[in-house]
């Protein structure tokens, strides 16, 4: 049973629905930084229930529940914080809404209100996530009706802004994303006789992917990896690898005598303990340019999303059997050589790509006519951060795409 129209404009739904996805919380186990808020509520209000709430496109999903008799969630259209989600955006400026009592208001016949001993006093705020789009609630409960006295609906305010600060707030996400975007080289390389764009659109605020590029003696050199997982957890291991492996490879390519294979090696070894420790491992597509003549020298650990465009058309997928880092211990990597030709493209994606990509069958077979659609860099990544406007991805999306210019 509803009680009204609470829904919100779909393109605005789409966004509160993924700033909730960025917190990274929905199904996550009990933690105690909540319970405390909810027992002291419980305490300053004398009221037998408190709860802290996310509400998702179909659910009201409890974080932490204290004198609540529930499995984990409800229905959303069974409940009163859908409208408090809804007070966040009308009244932002006095979000909070009381009902003294429920059983005079529009919601007389949900459920849990019109049941014997059901609610019949509601306090709930609001919850704020990335972007600033309300995400759940804070809410106090009681079995009979009541006021709050003005002392007590300060308190009430200061007990949701407690809850607030608990979420991983809008801040520390966005300046997390902010730093590791800067961690980024510039999307567009300067290489003479060659176009090259890249981007890199995390699927949460942070996330596991990053390319990254630099000169080295005769070349250039390129990666694409995928730590495994999403969110913040990911995006430290991030930070570590590529270090680990900018470190190795500068060092390989100094001595002359050693090669790709032996980069990631060196690097695997720098932080095979941290993957292990964190049951992570790494995909990755490391590869050197020969800009004179176009030869090309790379490394696939397990990462599988490659290939080139040759001038006429064709699309050839690099692939190797090499795998990701940290799977096993003691593994090698195996250095394979290509050459692009004036004309031909080169073209390394993470997983997250084959998200916008529509097919029924064969996702690698999509995305190769995908890309053989969009030979040129700049227009590939165009088309790329277009599709992801229109539908965000569940995962990071990765691409970085090299071409040598035709002959003149």
């Amino acid at each position: 049973m509803s009680c009204g129209n609470y829904e919100l404009p779909p393109d605005v739904e789409a966004e509160r629905m993924r700033a909730v996805e960025q917190l990274y919380l929905l199904d996550s186990a009990p933690e105690d930084r909540f319970a405390q808020i909810t027992r002291m509520a419980r305490l300053v209000f004398e009221v037998p229930m408190a709860a802290v709430s996310l509400l998702d496109s179909e659910r009201q999903w409890f974080k932490q529940a204290d004198g609540l008799d529930l499995e984990g969630s409800v229905p959303r259209a069974q409940t009163v914080c859908q409208a408090t989600i809804l007070r966040g955006y009308e009244h932002p400026e006095q979000p909070a809404l009381i009902l003294e009592d429920t059983w005079e208001s529009e919601f007389c016949e949900l459920p849990a209100i019109c049941a014997p001993g059901g609610i019949r006093f509601y306090a709930g705020y609001p919850l704020y996530g990335p972007g600033g789009y309300p995400v759940g609630t804070f809410c106090v409960y009681d079995t009979k009706p009541r006021q709050l006295s003005s002392a007590q609906l300060e308190s009430f305010v200061e007990l949701a802004a407690w809850a607030q600060r608990e979420l991983q707030s809008t801040d520390d996400l966005e300046r997390a994303a902010t730093v590791q975007q800067q961690l980024l080289p510039r999307a567009e390389a300067d290489l003479p006789g060659y176009r090259v764009c890249a981007l890199c659109l995390p699927a949460f605020a942070v996330g596991g992917d990053f390319y990254d590029h630099y000169p080295v003696d005769g070349g250039t050199v390129f990666t694409v990896a995928d730590v495994m997982g999403k969110g913040l957890g990911a995006a430290i291991l991030t930070a570590t690898v590529r270090a680990a492996l900018r470190g190795a490879s500068r060092g390989v390519h100094r001595t002359g005598a050693l090669d790709l294979g032996d980069a990631v090696t060196a690097a695997y070894q720098q932080i095979a303990d941290d993957l292990d420790s964190t049951d992570s491992f790494v995909t990755m597509f490391h590869l050197k340019l020969d800009t004179a003549d176009g030869r090309v020298e790379y490394v696939d650990a397990g990462h599988g999303f490659a290939a080139v465009v040759r001038l006429d058309g064709t699309v050839e997928a690099l692939s190797s059997d090499d795998l990701p880092l940290g799977v096993l211990p003691d593994c090698t990597w195996l250095t394979r050589e290509i050459r692009l030709a004036p004309g031909d493209s080169l073209v390394v994606g993470s997983d997250g790509v084959l998200d916008l990509v529509d097919s029924d069958h064969d996702e690698v077979r999509a995305l190769m006519n995908f890309v053989a659609r969009h030979p040129d860099p700049s227009e590939l990544c165009a088309q790329a951060r277009m599709l992801v406007k229109q539908q965000p991805p569940l995962d990071d999306v990765t691409i970085v795409a090299i071409r040598r210019e035709p002959a003149a």
